[in-house]
């Protein structure tokens, strides 16, 4: 049996969400719309057990919660926002995404998580969640959720590892992708942002770069915007 006994949650932001189109709630996420708009660190101490001597071989056998290797997604925002740069990554409101969606064949890629698509989302729109709800019960994963437990998060999430790979059953690498998220974040730096904020879409499209997609733009001001808007929307019907 695996004990933690410290998980020190280094830095957390939640952004507050409103409900613009009947059935529209984003589901409050540990790793947002800004981290995708949290920042999540979590510092596992290292646990020291009782020591457990085998009077034969005098073996001592300690158990340790390890955080697994960083993923691109969890690469520094400053990296993620030159690369987008590089990449000519560009950044459109929803008015001008509704226009290349309807006159140049573009796809809006919906990034949220299932729940939040079904509930409402542009016509025509693909859902591929970029997070989804913690699956795993390692040591790691248990520190996780007792993390995500501190903040009264009982949902915690996890990047999606099958995100490229769903991707690319649903959209070739020359598609001209629109990635869309709740709140959009922005590449523009500011007085209070200098190097503008992250958010899932913005994460998603740094993936899609990095795996040889070359039309991809961003959705400024995100899905929140787009219903604010009045733009059309739809729900997914239920099986």
């Amino acid at each position: 049996m695996v004990a933690l006994t410290s998980v020190t949650p280094q830095y957390y932001h939640s952004s507050s969400s409103c409900s613009l189109h009947p059935g529209f709630h984003p589901t409050t996420i540990f790793t947002n719309d800004s981290i995708a708009n949290i920042t999540s660190s979590i510092t596992i101490k290292p646990l020291r057990f009782s020591r457990t001597r085998l009077p034969s071989s005098r073996l001592t056998i300690y158990n340790t919660a390890t955080k697994p290797a960083k993923s691109p997604a969890e690469e520094d925002w400053k990296i993620k926002r030159s690369v987008l740069l590089e990449k000519r990554v560009r950044s459109v409101d929803v008015k001008e995404a509704l226009r290349l969606q309807k006159e140049n064949n573009f796809v809006i890629l919906d990034v949220r998580p299932e729940a939040e698509f079904k509930e409402a989302h542009p016509p025509g729109a693909v859902n591929v969640q970029i997070y989804r709800l913690i699956k795993e019960w390692t040591a790691w994963d248990i520190a996780r959720r007792a993390a995500f437990a501190f903040f009264g998060i009982f949902a915690g999430t996890e990047e999606n590892p099958e995100f490229i790979q769903i991707v690319e059953s649903k959209l070739d690498k020359k598609s001209k992708i629109i990635v869309a998220c709740s709140s959009g974040g922005t590449m523009k730096p500011t007085q209070n942002l200098p190097e503008g904020q992250q958010s899932r879409s913005l994460i998603a499209a740094y993936l899609l770069v990095l795996n040889g997609y070359t039309n991809v733009f961003h959705l400024e001001g995100g899905l929140y915007t787009w219903f604010k808007e009045g733009l059309p929307a739809e729900e997914s019907e239920e099986n």
